[in-house]
């Protein structure tokens, strides 16, 4: 493997680890008395600021955005995104940051079976047993239905999945025609936005917590916002797209890990190996996706290192949760 591959993989792991990271920050957030709406609110204006501010330096803005791409900029970030935010955030405050990103993780086999629908077309092998694999491994993620699994943030965590997958679907086919890093950008401003008019009128934004909560807010904005997606769209430049998003399967492995080391809550040995599944029907979709060959190593990168946008040019842009 050459050097600027080990470089290409090293940078969607550190992107891995900070998404990863993400439901531990919001977690230490919420025990400092923030609420959903406003760590979020406080979560895509800091990452707004920050990625309009790197594009203004780096001379990227973009100089019109037409009627259009501002259409599917806010329906993908005020609506999809904002909304997938809410329930992935919302299902940490109820179950544990590894379950909640297990269950994520699910959205692959959503993609797949959405894609068939509006499709018209028998999703290939390899995408059934991604599908089959996946709803296996949340079986055994939650095990038999008890007291101990709050119901209520599974559903959070599972509509998280599903609306993330719809976001893609529409990404893909209402793509605004921009730079992922600026089609970021604008995905968090408006999202932003949303919390602050909801947040607003719900009474739910309030600003009066302690001055060190804003470490685990700074936390979700920087490290688990702009630092993540800025490395995976710069080490997807490197690797390729396919590469790159199994490497980011490493996420629910370090929520796991931190969750476990930072917040005492370990998972049992079938949560473990059920995770392990999820992961696998993944892995297996998102390479059935391209056919479900080998990944070839690149002799070298298909875009400029300096430029990770183009290697997703017209592609939704990568935010996790």
């Amino acid at each position: 493997m050459s050097r600027t591959v080990w470089r290409g993989s090293a940078l969607v792991a550190v992107s891995a680890a900070g998404f990863g990271l993400m439901p531990v920050f919001a977690r230490y957030a919420y025990s400092a008395g923030l609420t959903v709406s406003t760590l979020l609110f406080l979560r895509f204006a800091v990452a707004a600021t920050l990625l309009f501010g790197y594009l203004a330096v780096r001379r990227r803005l973009p100089r019109r955005v037409t009627a259009r791409q501002f259409g599917a900029l806010l329906l993908l970030g005020a609506v999809l995104y904002a909304l997938q935010s809410l329930f992935y955030f919302s299902a940490v405050e109820h179950i544990s940051p590894a379950l909640a990103v297990l269950l994520l993780y699910l959205y692959p086999a959503f993609v797949l079976l959405l894609s068939s629908a509006l499709g018209r077309y028998r999703p290939p092998l390899a995408g059934v047993v991604a599908i089959l694999l996946s709803l296996a491994g949340m079986a055994l993620v939650l095990g038999r239905p008890s007291a101990a699994v709050n119901l209520v943030g599974v559903l959070y965590a599972v509509g998280a999945a599903g609306v993330y997958a719809v976001y893609i679907v529409v990404g893909d086919r209402t793509s605004a025609g921009l730079p992922p890093l600026t089609t970021s950008a604008f995905v968090a401003s408006f999202a932003g936005t949303s919390f602050l008019v909801v947040g607003t009128g719900t009474g739910e934004l309030r600003f009066g917590f302690p001055a060190h909560a804003w470490l685990p807010v700074l936390g979700v904005a920087v490290v688990s916002t702009v630092v993540a997606i800025g490395a995976f769209f710069a080490g997807m430049a490197v690797i390729g797209p396919t590469r790159a998003s199994i490497m980011s399967m490493v996420e629910p492995v370090v929520s796991i890990g931190a969750a476990w080391v930072l917040l005492g809550e370990a998972m049992t040995p079938w949560q473990a190996l059920g995770g392990a599944v999820v992961l696998a029907g993944a892995v297996w979709g998102v390479t059935g996706a391209v056919g479900g060959g080998t990944l070839a190593e690149p002799s070298e990168p298909a875009t400029p290192a300096d430029d990770p946008g183009a290697a997703a040019q017209g592609r939704p842009a990568r935010t996790s949760a």
